[in-house]
């Protein structure tokens, strides 16, 4: 593995906000050793949901924190919340704590995030972890309907499913509109909700306009899948079997189009396999960052 250089004086001694280029990151970081950085899903959650990550403090430098845009970052409007700004700020992140590389990993969103980072800065990653991702929104504006459909939810939670993903929904209404779709995420869908508020999920912000803009906007139309083939970092592929939004088909076109990347798919999951097979993805990325060779 090769050693981070040092973390800078910029490293926050707390969570908080962290003066970024335009913007003012809400930052966390915990733990010693090699940097994981990790990008949350949503688009409009935040670094609550990757709680389960902590679990790495004592093994890594765990880096959690909110896009912009999202969760508790701020001074930046949503409009400028690009593929370009959105990488640029992780990267000046990277150079603001004091990072030479780091590991990255991203889940459903972060992990399109992740996959833009890994494309235009190369050089700044050593390891690369897509958690219940893809490389093209169709999948997710076009596809995950459908897969609910087949699995006889009823038209109007498929309905609302697809209007989700597009943006189709009031800024205001999306906690009350994730909590309607929230079974086809997860197994057992109201208890991961009342282990996750314990877990300190409480804390989290949600931001419509965020899911809204991404939606119509930033989502749309997006693909990686032809410029797969130019991530040099080793690769991991990770995600639940049962996810209706990344599929396990979707997972295999991912790891097919990255050079030598691992696929690994976790039983019993749905597109959270961090909180519902904890131990299994948490030991698969491990290992993953602690063996595989950068190049």
């Amino acid at each position: 593995m090769t050693r981070a250089v040092r973390r800078g004086r910029g490293l926050p001694e707390r969570p908080g906000l962290l003066q970024i280029r335009d913007v003012s990151l809400f930052v966390e970081v915990d733990g010693h050793g090699y940097p994981l950085v990790v990008m949350h899903g949503g688009p409009g959650a935040d670094h609550y949901t990757m709680l389960p990550f902590r679990q790495y403090a004592d093994q890594f430098t765990v880096i959690l924190y909110d896009h912009r845009c999202n969760g508790r970052s701020r001074g930046a409007p949503v409009s400028s919340m690009t593929w370009e700004n959105l990488t640029a700020d992780a990267d000046a992140l990277r150079h603001k704590l004091g990072f030479e590389r780091w590991a990255v990993l991203g889940h459903s969103f972060g992990g399109q995030v992740a996959l833009e980072y890994a494309l235009r800065y190369p050089g700044s990653l050593s390891h690369l972890v897509l958690l219940d991702t893809g490389g093209d929104s169709r999948w997710s504006q076009q596809h995950a309907a459908d897969v609910l459909a087949k699995r006889g939810y009823s038209p109007e939670k498929v309905e609302l499913v697809r209007r989700w993903f597009n943006g189709e929904i009031a800024p205001d209404d999306m906690f009350r509109t994730f909590m309607r779709i929230g079974g086809a995420y997860n197994h057992h869908f109201g208890w991961w909700v009342v282990r996750e508020l314990i877990h300190g999920a409480w804390r989290a912000k949600m931001r419509g306009d965020a899911l809204v803009f991404a939606g119509r906007n930033l989502l749309k139309g997006w693909t990686v899948t032809g410029r797969l083939g130019e991530i040099t970092a080793p690769t991991l592929v990770i995600a639940g079997r049962d996810d209706f939004v990344f599929p396990p088909e979707c997972q295999r076109e991912l790891a097919d189009g990255i050079p030598h990347a691992r696929l690994q798919i976790i039983e019993r999951a749905g597109h959270n396999p961090h909180s519902e097979q904890a131990a299994e993805v948490m030991a698969a990325v491990k290992d993953f960052i602690s063996t595989a060779a950068p190049t």
